[in-house]
């Protein structure tokens, strides 16, 4: 094994296309629970440019260099002294990791808490997929929302990367999944389970959501103002963004507040059961070679991708 490994990292906030290099790194070392983990690929995120920008304030100047990503897939390496009974050296892999470490990199050191076995029939970039997105979409639907069998929820972005997972989850727990979608996207959401599909640039989605239990926000805004309109009285809206919490509060409707997903292999271990099961999927919309990664993020901050991007590290 060579002493250094490529990174995706930043050693500065700036422009995302300025700022994010492939750089060499020393590789971690695995020490009590965690595990070294050889990355066969790991997902973009807008977090992750969002992170570049100087845009997130989890990530302070304090924190760089810093290597980006928090989800992968890979195969196991070496194991600390307190993983070795769980974990063989070669088992696949997918994890969805702490801000501290970065998934973008031919080696990541993972804490055995934080990841589950691959699910057979996945290949590693539909399962470096699933990390954040799926435990965003889960802890925002059922942990903040509260989302329950027979209720009505209003997924935004439903062909996003959370919210195409988002749609599918909902559904799975037996929900009426209403959700906002491109024209050329309908199909698509329509397919992985949402009962209507709103084309929001011909339609308004206030007109046609109604009465829902829950709102699950992935746009913000003016998206989120006007999403108070589909609750009923006493409905919820969980965003992954900013929460308009006192236009809710005037309104009588509960609001959650802004929460980021927090790593949870038990939780991530469901999800793998319902990709097991093809219950769920995970849709990745392209996948680039570690060295194409500025092509990478460039499509991922300005194509609005179908499901989610995903670099390579073969």
């Amino acid at each position: 094994m060579t002493e250094t490994v490529r990174a995706i990292q930043i050693t500065r906030f700036g422009d995302p296309a300025e700022v994010i290099g492939n750089r060499q790194v020393p590789i971690p070392q695995p020490v009590d629970d965690e595990v070294l983990v050889r990355v066969r690929a790991a997902s973009i995120n807008p977090v992750d440019w969002k992170i570049a920008q100087g845009d997130y304030p989890p990530v302070g100047a304090d924190k760089l260099p810093l290597v980006l990503g928090r989800d992968l897939a890979g195969t196991i390496e070496a194991v600390g002294t307190r993983a070795h009974y769980m974990l063989r050296h070669g088992d696949p892999v997918f994890a969805f990791i702490g801000q501290d470490r970065g998934a973008q990199s031919d080696y990541v050191v993972v804490r055995a808490v934080e990841l589950v076995a691959m699910p057979a029939g996945l290949d590693f970039a539909e399962a470096a997929g699933a990390g954040l997105a799926s435990m965003t979409a889960w802890q925002g639907l059922f942990d903040h929302g509260g989302l329950e069998a027979g209720q009505r929820v209003l997924v935004h972005g439903g062909a996003g990367g959370v919210g195409h997972l988002a749609v599918q989850l909902a559904k799975w727990k037996g929900a009426t999944v209403f959700a906002t979608a491109s024209a050329d996207d309908r199909d698509f959401v329509r397919s992985i389970g949402a009962d209507t599909v709103i084309d929001y640039h011909a339609e308004r989605f206030e007109e046609i959501a109604t009465d829902c239990d829950l709102v699950f926000d992935t746009q913000g805004g003016a998206v989120q103002r006007r999403s108070f309109d589909c609750l009923k009285p006493g409905g919820m809206m969980v965003s992954t963004l900013e929460p308009l919490e006192d236009e809710a509060a005037a309104r009588g409707l509960r609001i959650a507040p802004r929460y980021h997903a927090m790593p949870n292999a038990a939780q991530l271990g469901q999800v793998a059961d319902l990709l097991a099961a093809g219950t769920i999927r995970v849709e990745v919309a392209n996948r680039f070679a570690i060295g194409d990664f500025a092509a990478a993020y460039d499509d991922a901050r300005h194509a609005h991708p179908r499901g989610k991007l995903v670099l390579t590290l073969d």
